[in-house]
């Protein structure tokens, strides 16, 4: 998909009025001791911790700073209920899908098990802004037919998406990529390509953001 159509912008700017955004879904597992800020451990496996439908935590904290300890909250928010719940619509699912997350290498993963694949959504904490955009472009120059998202469709982030249904922002000290390369061309009652799939949960993470910086 070469350009983003009207729609995807009017999605977009839709995305940024959400309120209310919250932290994660289910507790994570991280090297050393988590943030007083972030949930509590209850893995019984180190790196990742499965998480149900039905267990989101509201909260509407500050996303905090990013630690070496954890992800901050702003990573979190990618396993939390808005990305849930705008996924549940989009697919018209009944329930919420089973989700695992991860830590590591200062990135954050949150994989939702979907019937037709899986979802996966990570934020890359870098030390600064610098960092971070660094980080992107060499995701950018790496990705095969990575096409910019430019325009309103951006948000006035560097973004690009790859033609298999991948979504990267670049944000403060964040890069968010949403990956739906697993899934099918089309899904859901829509048929909504997976490459729009993954830009419409970026944007409604990216309003979490914007919301909470």
């Amino acid at each position: 998909m070469k350009q983003h159509k009207p729609l995807l912008a009017s999605l977009a700017v839709s995305a940024l009025l959400l309120s209310g955004c919250a932290t994660a879904a289910g507790s994570v597992t991280a090297p050393s001791a988590l943030p007083t800020s972030a949930p509590a451990v209850t893995s019984p496996e180190a790196g990742h911790t499965d998480s149900h439908g039905g267990g989101h935590h509201g909260g509407t904290s500050s996303p905090g700073a990013t630690t070496i300890d954890g992800p901050s909250e702003a990573a979190l928010m990618v396993c939390g209920d808005q990305p849930m719940d705008r996924l549940t619509a989009i697919l018209d699912l009944e329930q919420d899908p089973h989700t695992i997350n991860d830590w590591a290498d200062s990135t954050f993963t949150c994989t939702y098990h979907l019937d037709e694949g899986d979802l996966v959504i990570s934020v890359k904490e870098a030390k600064n802004q610098a960092t971070a955009l660094t980080y992107f472009d060499a995701m950018q120059a790496l990705a095969k037919d990575a096409t910019p998202i430019e325009g309103l469709a951006n948000l006035g982030f560097p973004a690009y998406e790859t033609a298999d249904g991948s979504a990267v922002f670049q944000k403060d000290s964040f890069v968010l990529q949403v990956d739906a390369t697993d899934l099918p061309a089309t899904l859901g009652p829509d048929n909504i390509t997976r490459n729009a799939l993954a830009y419409q949960l970026s944007t409604t993470i990216l309003a979490c953001w914007i919301e909470h910086p």
